[in-house]
């Protein structure tokens, strides 16, 4: 795998990492529980897929009215998020189950959700998860001209106003995925040969994108149209549906990285980070209303950020339980444990720092 030159420290002189996972591993052997998802995950898998697919075939088969239809793609564009977050990630993270083939169908769910398996793990497993918060080799940071997530991304005069503008702007995330986004990382991932374990042939990659793609399209606007829907509000509930998962998507993506507690370093001149891997991760990453259940149910475990990041081999239902010994691992060694004790103070947090980067242009490292 070809991937940047940014190299983590060696040196860990408190052991950090070695203590914590002997510790977590310790919890599973002695409570006799696989790392993978159990049955609450297949469940919560029935559950989100009816939410996202249940509401499509109401509008295509019963004779209910406009403002129901639309209704109903407000309930897809959250079911669409839901799957995303708990059956797909944890697919593609291969982690959902024991078994390969059941992770590579779990994770390849992301067809219908307008994504692509080869880019997400790229984007995600390669990118986010081993350069978390470093400007310029985490893509998730990396949000073009129109808002400024990091200190060392060019200030421009606009950003003045991003903490305003920005949420209207995150509801485009998926739709954004459905047409450009795609075709555009597999372009520049392909150049650069990035790969995630085994790396695809660009025929088999550009064929299986565009192919998935027509179905996708079949599926969202042929077939209601070819129903009789009228053609724009096909249209309409397309971009309810995807306006509806970016949005929630979106937010619960920055409120792991994009706060005032995260920090965002850059190596040195010689390539290098401060920290080793497993601390970098405690620096820029941070937790979010995790005694909330329905937040934890819903979002996947996505609020248990520094669990997943450490251990992104592990399914989020163990995240809750293992969440106190990474917690009392890092205090410990005195190393951070970031988090937020309610959704509410980890959003106001998140545009608190974007005001704050957008106001004052003296924070701008960029070169």
């Amino acid at each position: 795998m070809n991937t940047p030159t940014v190299k983590f420290s060696r040196k860990d002189p408190q052991k950090f990492f070695r203590t914590l996972n002997k510790r977590v591993n310790t919890y599973f052997k002695e409570n006799n529980i696989k790392k993978t998802g159990n049955w609450k995950l297949h469940v919560k898998t029935i559950v989100m897929f009816s939410m996202f697919l249940a509401p499509y075939f109401l509008i295509l088969f019963l004779d209910i009215s406009g403002w129901w239809k639309l209704l109903f793609t407000v309930l897809m564009g959250a079911g669409m998020a839901g799957v995303g977050m708990n059956v797909m990630h944890d697919g593609n993270h291969g982690t959902y189950s024991s078994k390969s083939w059941v992770n590579k169908l779990m994770g390849s769910s992301i067809y219908i959700l307008a994504g692509n398996v080869y880019n997400w793990q790229i984007q995600h497993n390669v990118l986010h998860h081993t350069y978390t918060n470093i400007h310029g080799h985490d893509e998730d940071l990396d949000a073009g001209r129109i808002i400024r997530f990091s200190e060392h991304t060019k200030w421009r005069r606009f950003h003045k106003f991003q903490h305003i503008y920005s949420v209207a702007l995150y509801g485009l995330l998926t739709f954004n995925w459905a047409l450009t986004t795609d075709f555009k990382q597999t372009r520049d991932y392909l150049k650069r040969q990035l790969s995630y374990k085994k790396m695809p042939s660009p025929i088999k990659q550009w064929s299986t994108l565009a192919i998935t793609k027509l179905i996708y399209v079949t599926i969202w606007l042929v077939i209601p149209m070819l129903i009789g829907i009228t053609w724009w509000k096909v249209l309409l509930g397309f971009f309810v549906m995807h306006y509806t998962a970016g949005l929630i998507l979106s937010i619960i993506f920055q409120l792991a990285h994009v706060v005032e507690e995260n920090e965002m370093p850059l190596p040195n001149e010689k390539g290098e980070m401060k920290n080793t891997w497993a601390i970098h991760q405690l620096f820029t990453t941070t937790n979010f209303a995790t005694n909330n259940k329905l937040v934890n149910w819903f979002t996947g475990g996505l609020n248990h950020q520094v669990e997943h990041h450490i251990f992104p081999n592990i399914s989020h239902i163990h995240y809750t339980k293992i969440s106190e010994i990474v917690k009392e691992t890092a205090k410990e060694f005195n190393l951070p444990y970031n988090e937020y004790e309610t959704t509410r103070a980890a959003i106001i947090s998140h545009f608190r720092y974007l005001k704050k980067l957008g106001s004052q242009p003296e924070l701008n490292l960029a070169s």
